[in-house]
């Protein structure tokens, strides 16, 4: 893929914080292209703006309200990226635009830099209370005014941190891709019955089909009921900051009921799944935000990134993704893991299949790179058999004493029955003087009668450590290996263009032009006869009119009122979208 990394960033260069990210997440960011937005999609952000601030001032956390302010998030007009930047660089965040769903890892990664992800689509009128895909009134309404609390921004971030190294399991990504494709079918205008249900059916089926949950999907179900739909304060007198509540004038209604049960936020909270296509029927309420920093060190601590071990090995072989373990002496090994061999529960032997890095401090080790190891690499770990003291453990003199030691040739057998045998080339130690890495030429190693590796096939490098102290997801060092592959299956569906289309688009134009006092094309009034005349079922432009007529001509007011009326009988579904519009109208 000929991605330039720095070219999309110069485009919405507003920001320091764009400036640390890393290539292989600037793949995923796409300029918002502003002038894109029609009047229709301006008219859809306003209604539903004005709708959710008139009802969240009254349920909405405080930080609400004023974050809208502080993120320079406008009720007339859908926010431009360059304007966003410029204000959330103030609280020490940026913004960038995605083409809809992007892997919740990418995802979770851009949040441990402070950034934060908007899709810049905006959804269709004919979805105005809600979308299954992200859009930029759930990033931007929903997302961007918490930030502007420090303790929720600062929960973000971790959670972003520790997010993007849970490991996921093969599974997850199909179930990525399943979902992804269901929200943007759904979202697009003409897509056929029978394909929707066809990819309903494909992400019920791996929904019941996903086996134990990995670690991501836990953290995304913790995500889910607290950044997403999470409310705050007591079960009794909740208040809303998760984004999808924010931003769905539906939802944020019906969470408020007795249908929707309130529960404690609790760690169990990550064993609860959720349907995205559908209302919640429970929601969590924790007591504060510091409470949600402490279920998510609760959930960490119960990740292969602090527990390591065999547990750990086996969840990074399978996810057959690329992940890291790092041993007891600091020395991080990144690759496919494809094998352990393990003895009383612990990890003796473990092996990759590819390209595989070594690392220390998250920073590659000069000469093991993938192009040094790029079939795999594997090492037995643990104790010496018979000996108290680790390899790790030794000091210069007891090194000697056992022949470990430069020009020797050694027999080292370990606990487990994985014999080494060659002669030691060289050792690399860390900063604090540990042996991390022994080279050996004419080397042989064993497992019972199973030949490991063979002397013809090199210098062999022996990992050094007696146990893995952590395993996660993705690379230690990102600059190993070639991360930039993004290349979705599916994307986001632009709405066709019809001239009945373009003509509703100029009308919508034409009354924000008069309310921005610009010159127009048409009047009021001939909006209106041309909306009676060729868009019979449009409601939210006779809204529209009826606030800038009524109290001013009371002919044309009137006439609106009668339009409305006659929708009304024609799509009785926007019943009650129609006579929230009148009451904003109506109220100051």
């Amino acid at each position: 893929m000929g991605f330039k990394p720095h070219t999309m960033l110069n485009k919405i260069e507003s920001n320091e914080i764009l400036k640390r990210l890393p290539a292989h997440l600037q793949q995923y960011i796409k300029p918002q292209n502003y002038e894109e937005y029609t009047s229709i999609n301006q008219a859809v952000w306003r209604y539903v703006m004005r709708k959710n601030v008139d009802y969240l001032s009254k349920v909405a956390h405080d930080s609400y309200l004023e974050g809208l302010k502080k993120t320079g998030i406008s009720i007339e007009n859908i926010p431009n990226m360059y304007g966003m930047n410029r204000i959330l660089k103030e609280i020490g965040w940026a913004a960038v635009a995605v083409d809809g769903f992007i892997p919740p890892a990418a995802f979770m990664e851009f949040q441990a830099y402070n950034v934060l992800v908007i899709a810049s689509d905006i959804r269709q009128l004919e979805h105005i209370e809600y979308t299954p895909a992200p859009d930029i009134i759930h990033e931007g309404a929903g997302h961007a005014p918490i930030i502007a609390n420090p303790e929720y921004a600062e929960y973000l971030r971790r959670f972003g941190e520790i997010g993007c190294k849970a490991i996921s399991s093969s599974r997850d990504y199909e179930m990525y891709e399943a979902i992804r494709h269901l929200s943007i079918i759904k979202e697009a205008e003409d897509t056929p019955q029978e394909e929707i249900d066809k990819a309903q059916q494909r992400v019920d089926f791996l929904q019941n089909n996903m086996g134990r949950p990995s670690e991501m999907a836990q953290i995304r179900n913790l995500h889910w009921w607290t950044v997403e739909y999470g409310l705050i304060d007591t079960p009794e007198n909740p208040k809303i900051y998760g984004a999808g509540l924010l931003s769905s004038i539906g939802e944020s209604k019906w969470c408020m009921t007795n249908k929707v049960k309130k529960l404690p936020y609790t760690l169990e909270a990550c064993t609860q799944d959720f349907d995205i296509t559908k209302p919640q029927p429970q929601l969590y309420v924790a007591p504060d935000f510091a409470h949600l920093s402490l279920v998510l060190e609760e959930f960490a601590n119960k990740m292969a990134l602090r527990k390591g071990g065999l547990e750990g090995l086996n969840k990074l072989i399978d996810s057959k993704n690329l992940g890291t373990i790092e041993l007891s002496t600091g020395l991080q090994i990144s690759g496919d893991f494809s094998r352990v061999i393990d003895f009383e529960n612990n990890p003796i032997y473990f092996q990759t299949k590819g390209e595989t890095s070594l690392a220390y401090r998250d920073k590659e080790l000069v000469g093991h790179g993938v192009n040094t190891h790029p079939k795999g690499f594997g090492s037995p770990i643990g104790k010496l058999k018979g000996i108290n003291l680790a390899i790790e453990d030794m000091s210069p003199r007891d090194l000697k004493a056992y022949d470990i030691y430069e020009g020797k040739t050694i027999n080292l057998e370990f606990e487990g029955e994985v014999k080494v045998s060659g002669e030691i080339i060289t050792g690399t130690r860390n900063l604090q003087g540990k042996i991390i890495l022994i080279s050996f030429k004419n080397c042989t190693l064993t497992y019972n009668d199973e030949v490991l590796f063979k002397p013809e096939w090199g210098r062999y490098d022996m990992a050094v450590g007696k146990e893995i102290i952590s395993a996660f997801a993705g690379p230690a060092d990102p600059e190993s290996f070639d991360l930039i592959t993004h290349n979705t299956s599916s994307t986001t569906i632009k709405s066709k263009k019809t001239a009945e289309r373009k003509e509703l688009e100029s009308l919508y134009a034409s009354v924000r032009n008069i309310r921005e006092g610009k010159s127009t094309k048409f009047s009021l009034q001939a909006v209106m006869d041309l909306l009676k005349k060729h868009h019979p079922k449009d409601w939210l432009l006779s809204i529209e009119i009826y606030e800038l007529t009524v109290g001013k001509d009371k002919k044309l007011a009137n006439e609106t009122l009668e339009n409305l009326k006659e929708v009304k009988k024609k799509r009785p579904e926007a019943a009650q979208l129609i006579d929230d519009g009148l009451e904003l109208v109506k109220a100051p």
